[in-house]
């Protein structure tokens, strides 16, 4: 008897500690979704999710407003309202100021080149023609809700970023992940780089050997209802929108020679899905208690709004066959991962202006402008005996050209002022301004913030150029973004699935807030450079 109690003392502790793990493993409080899936439609206008909706169906972007957390008034927060500056604010937590990424493209002082926001000159390109520039995430300076992901998991979790456009899916995929994949317009194939991997997995040689983007062209494109029921759109082949602006969209001719034709119809939204389907069944994401992480961006709608504009019937037909490519992509979630096992979320990287020609039909001032800076910079210039001052123009702002300041013995901030003082007197512009003066400009304090979060000391120029509303820098036709303003800044964010409250809120929150958000809900440290804040009323 005696031996027996001696020996119960002995193991109650060890069973009890047993025990106290084997709950706290169970516990819900650290309870995860087995699969988290971003999407960001790239050019997605806020206004496009009621302009549209009694044309979708139940169970695509309706599914996600009556069964998710709709925040309703999500606003970018800096000013480079740009497709690069986009996913990396989603993906960091953060703002160009701080995570580097200012523009899709920027001015290099020590290269003295333009540099492309994910090249890398150090990795190859796999699957993809010889050509082609290799990519990587090296530009971006701070790690990702992704990354994250990846060191909580001790890299148990699988992450991969996918999109047509390369720095759509390096970027949100961020620097630890398994793999990203971009699309090649030059071979039709899908993509990645020797940063990731030695060489393509199986699946997606065999994906590619499909060429589905062939059986996609043999489809045409041609509107999914009759043309005479698109109501919410301007008639068909408005002189205000880009070349070929009239239905039916012929493809087939393209069929094995042309491959880029593919970015700017619905179909290239169909190819990334079917492309992100064989990823998460290839890649077996969502199979365990481990969370992995698809970031799927959708960049033909951003093909499509820049080429017809907003009020055209091609974005409209596109959102339409989007709905539709949605619901089709919700229902293989059920069905492989498990509903209820899953949490995704929906966004854009930025929005659009209307097109000139219709403002200027509905009497809105608006103007599409061509090198808007080259009277201001001949004019100041030859007062100084040079023959320009303006080395690069990137994101509305201007690098001036250093080396022949100093040859010239001129002070840097007179001549900028000078060029600013000249640019000022343009009736288009609304301020030019001293990026290194950003906090003694006029102009309201939330605009002038936006300009602050979006100026990089290390990667921005020296004279940022602020058009009037409904004025940019580009074509007459179609559509363009990058300015602070609504039309530009304000886009859909979408919540659904595991531990997402339904509803509705319409206080401000900002694209910055969601990858926090997504830290509270998975129970990981924020990404590095972090300035978002959780939205509580999304989390259960």
């Amino acid at each position: 008897m005696k031996k027996f109690v001696f020996l119960s003392i002995i193991f109650f502790p060890f069973h009890f500690i047993h025990a106290q793990v084997k709950a706290v493993s169970y516990d819900p409080m650290l309870a995860r979704p087995r699969l988290v899936i971003g999407i960001v439609v790239d050019q997605m206008r806020w206004d496009y999710l009621y302009r549209y909706y009694d044309r979708f169906g139940e169970g695509g972007f309706k599914r996600l407003i009556k069964e998710g957390m709709n925040c309703d008034n999500t606003m970018i927060p800096y000013a480079q309202t740009v497709t690069a500056a986009g996913h990396a604010a989603i993906y960091t937590g953060t703002v160009p100021a701080i995570n580097g990424i200012v523009g899709n493209d920027w001015y290099d002082r020590t290269l003295g080149r333009v540099v492309y926001c994910v090249e890398d000159s150090t990795v190859k390109t796999l699957g993809g023609a010889p050509q082609e520039v290799p990519m990587s995430p090296a530009n971006l300076w701070t790690s990702t809700i992704t990354d994250e992901l990846k060191f909580a998991t001790n890299s148990k979790a699988k992450v991969i970023g996918i999109a047509i456009k390369d720095r759509g899916g390096i970027l949100p995929a961020g620097h630890a992940a398994n793999a990203a994949y971009w699309y090649d317009p030059i071979t039709g194939n899908w993509v990645s780089s020797t940063y990731y991997m030695d060489s393509l997995p199986g699946w997606v040689r065999s994906f590619n050997n499909r060429k589905m983007v062939d059986s996609l062209y043999k489809l045409d494109w041609n509107t999914l209802y009759p043309l005479n029921s698109y109501v919410d759109s301007d008639p068909d082949e408005k002189p205000y929108e880009g070349d070929n602006a009239k239905f039916p969209h012929l493809l087939s001719q393209f069929a094995g020679k042309n491959y880029q034709m593919v970015s700017a119809t619905p179909h290239g939204n169909s190819l990334t899905l079917e492309f992100a389907k064989s990823a998460l069944l290839s890649e077996e994401l969502g199979k365990d208690e481990i969370p992995d992480f698809l970031a799927v961006s959708l960049s033909s709608p951003d093909y499509i709004g820049h080429r017809y504009g907003p009020t055209s019937i091609e974005v409209e037909d596109n959102y339409l066959r989007l709905d539709k490519g949605l619901k089709a992509f919700f229902d293989f979630l059920d069905l492989k991962v498990g509903k209820g096992k899953y949490t995704l979320f929906l966004t854009a990287d930025h929005g659009a202006s209307h097109s000139v020609g219709y403002l200027m039909e509905h009497k809105v001032p608006g103007m599409a402008i061509k090198n808007i800076e080259n009277a201001a910079d001949k004019s100041v210039a030859q007062k100084l005996g040079l023959t320009k001052l303006v080395l690069s123009q990137n994101n509305s702002q201007y690098y001036l050209d250093y080396q022949a300041l100093d040859k010239a013995n001129l002070n840097h901030k007179d001549v900028i002022n000078a060029f600013i003082e000249e640019l000022n007197k343009d009736p288009r512009i609304l301020l030019a301004f001293n990026n290194r003066d950003i906090s003694a400009v006029n102009l309201p304090a939330e605009v002038k913030e936006m300009f602050q979060k979006g100026f990089n000391l290390k990667r921005g120029g020296d004279v940022q150029v602020m058009l009037k509303p409904s004025y940019f820098q580009g074509a007459q036709t179609g559509t363009t973004h990058g300015t602070w303003y609504p039309y530009d800044a304000h886009v859909p964010l979408l919540f659904m699935g595991w531990g997402i409250n339904p509803g509705r809120i319409t206080r401000e929150v900002h694209t910055t807030d969601i990858a926090v958000t997504l830290s509270a809900l998975l129970h990981l440290q924020m990404p590095s450079g972090n300035i978002g804040k959780v939205i509580e009323e999304v989390l259960k």
